[in-house]
C-alpha cells in the first residue's frame, strides 16, 4: 500500500463522513502471519455472519476448510464446483427433495447464466479481511468494502462517477452477498475501467445485515482515486455540507 495513504484516507473519511463506520478490506495472501482464523461452526453458515467481528476491528484470515457454506467457498475462490442440482435450488426446487430459494423463475434461466459466469479462482490460499485501521504498511488490499446507510452510499456512489466520462462507473449485480463483496470486485479489478460494486440484496444473506445497510466494494486501484479526489469534489460544497450535518448528528448505528 502507498505510504501515507491510510492516513489520508482516514482523515479525509472523518471530515466529510462523521460517523460513518470505517471500511474493511481484503487480500490474498499464503502467509496470514498472527491473524487468526474464525472458530470453527458446525452446520452451514453464510460468511456474512463472519464478517461482523471484522468490522469491529478483528481482522480475520479464511481458507477453503473455514468458509463453510458452498457458495462461499465458490465466490472467494476457493473451489469452481456449484452443488448438484443447484439450477433447482436457485428457482422451483424438486418438490419432495428440494426447496427452492425462488431467486429465479426457472431452472433453465439459472443454467443460462451460469453458463457465462466465470469466479476467478483464488490467487492464494488464505484470504484476510481487515479494517482500514488494522491494516499495515505491508498488505496489499485487493478491494475495500464499506457497510454504509443511504447518506453514506449517496456520497460513495457520486465520488466513484466524479471522475469518469460515463454515468455507469457503479455495478449492481445480482449475486449471493459473498460474491458482491468479493469475486465482482475482483473481476472489476482486472478490467480495463474498474467499477465500485453495490451489493448486499441477496435475501439469504440480509439475517446477518444490518437491516438499515447495503454494501459499498471497491477495486483497490479505483479507491485510490476516490481518496485523491476527495478534497476538489462535491464534498467541499455547500450541498454535501447538509448531507454531512445530518450525518454528524445521527447517532453510530451497529454494524
Amino acid at each position: 500500500m502507498k505510504p501515507g495513504l491510510k492516513e489520508a484516507f482516514a482523515e479525509r473519511w472523518n471530515k466529510y463522513f462523521p460517523n460513518a463506520d470505517l471500511p474493511i478490506t481484503f487480500f490474498y495472501t499464503k502467509n496470514p502471519g498472527e491473524v487468526p482464523r474464525p472458530a470453527s461452526v458446525e452446520g452451514r453458515r453464510c460468511l456474512i455472519n463472519d464478517l461482523e467481528p471484522i468490522t469491529q476491528g478483528q481482522s480475520l484470515y479464511f481458507d477453503a476448510k473455514s468458509v463453510i457454506c458452498p457458495g462461499g467457498k465458490r465466490y472467494l475462490g476457493f473451489t469452481q464446483k456449484l452443488m448438484p442440482n443447484f439450477e433447482y435450488f436457485l428457482s422451483c426446487g424438486i418438490p419432495g427433495k428440494m426447496e427452492g430459494e425462488r431467486y429465479k423463475k426457472t431452472p433453465e434461466l439459472v443454467r443460462k447464466q451460469f453458463k457465462t459466469a466465470s469466479v476467478p479462482p483464488a490467487p492464494a490460499k488464505n484470504i484476510v479481511f481487515k479494517r482500514w485501521d488494522n491494516l499495515e504498511a505491508k498488505d496489499q488490499p485487493q478491494a475495500v468494502i464499506f457497510f454504509a446507510q443511504p447518506d453514506v452510499l449517496s456520497g460513495l456512489f457520486t465520488l466513484a462517477n466524479y471522475d469518469e466520462p460515463r454515468n455507469d462507473a457503479v455495478f449492481c449485480p445480482m449475486g449471493a452477498g459473498c460474491a458482491t463483496i468479493v469475486e465482482y470486485p475482483l473481476l472489476e479489478s482486472r478490467s480495463r475501467r474498474p467499477r465500485a460494486v453495490l451489493g448486499m440484496f441477496d435475501v439469504s444473506a440480509r439475517p446477518g445485515m444490518n437491516s438499515q445497510k447495503l454494501t459499498f466494494s471497491i477495486p483497490f486501484e479505483k479507491f485510490e482515486r476516490m481518496v485523491n479526489n476527495m478534497e476538489e469534489s462535491f464534498l467541499i460544497t455547500h450541498s454535501w455540507e447538509l448531507v454531512k450535518n445530518r450525518m454528524s448528528q445521527a447517532p453510530a448505528t451497529a454494524p
